[in-house]
């Protein structure tokens, strides 16, 4: 890969994990529209540990509590709300890792298209839009994490799914669901980042198993930590700054330019 491609790439991944607007579909893009070439296992593994550490870092306290509560849950039997939290952190996160095994090739064969992107990203920014003017207009109490329950976090992760489609971006639908559910936007992030730790974490870990398999040069590790770095400080970046203004900028922006793009992509496609 390319250096120019490598550096680009990896600021992709971290501007778009945990924004509403689909990291994968922007990864499959520069391959389907300008002919670059695939990034490969390494390149993945790479960007996508960069956000995860990006993401640990930024919720170091909510993990930290999460973990002791936990640890003093298994002696006292009692949850509390940080262990509660925990608890459906991973109820959340099941029904993707399940279902996720039953169509991951199916998604790789047959919906990687620029055509599904442009639909995907489409359809479920306009259900964002919506969900999200909703959130705004209502005039009833906003829910915070505390108020979380195993039906909530089984519809979430259920929505969270979705997101194998490539367009419809995973933090994007599990901000809807949440947004949906009652909780105010930034609660919404909260909960979808934690949610974001499982996943990217498994599949970091899969990729990491077959790039040992395959016995990967000292090059390709330089390269590795270069696409880590710079995928993780954007990421860490993007949460940071997407938190701090979510209250008051809300999710129009993104839901703009997620139709805008769909659109783009319809034209190209139809071009073609």
């Amino acid at each position: 890969m390319l250096m120019l491609h490598l550096i680009i790439l990896a600021l992709i991944q971290g501007l778009t994990e945990f924004l509403p607007i689909s990291s994968s579909a922007h990864l499959i893009l520069p391959s389907q529209v300008l002919g670059w070439p695939d990034q490969g296992l390494a390149f993945d593994l790479a960007v996508h540990l960069g956000t995860l550490f990006a993401v640990l870092v930024y919720l170091r306290k909510d993990i930290l509590d999460m973990t002791l509560s936990c640890l003093a849950s298994a002696r006292t039997q009692q949850l509390n709300n940080d262990s509660r939290l925990a608890l459906f952190v991973v109820t959340g996160t099941i029904p993707a890792v399940v279902i996720g095994l039953f169509i991951k090739d199916f998604v790789e064969t047959q919906l990687r298209s620029v055509l599904v992107i442009a639909l995907a990203s489409i359809f479920f920014g306009i259900l964002l839009a919506i969900v999200d003017k909703r959130e705004q207009l209502e005039k009833t109490k906003k829910k915070f994490l505390e108020e979380m329950t195993l039906n909530r976090s089984l519809v979430i992760g259920f929505s969270q799914a979705l997101a194998f489609i490539p367009g419809t971006s995973r933090s994007g639908i599990t901000i809807t669901a949440a947004l949906a559910l009652g909780f105010s936007r930034t609660e919404a992030l909260r909960f979808s980042f934690l949610l974001s730790i499982p996943l990217i974490l498994a599949g970091a870990l899969l990729s990491a198993k077959d790039l040992l398999d395959a016995q990967a040069s000292l090059a390709v590790w330089q390269d590795m930590f270069f696409a880590m770095s710079i995928s993780g400080l954007s990421a860490f970046a993007c949460i940071h700054f997407f938190m701090l203004w979510v209250e008051r900028v809300g999710m129009m922006p993104f839901v703009i330019y997620r139709v805008v793009l769909g659109i783009v992509l319809l034209v190209i496609y139809f071009q073609v």
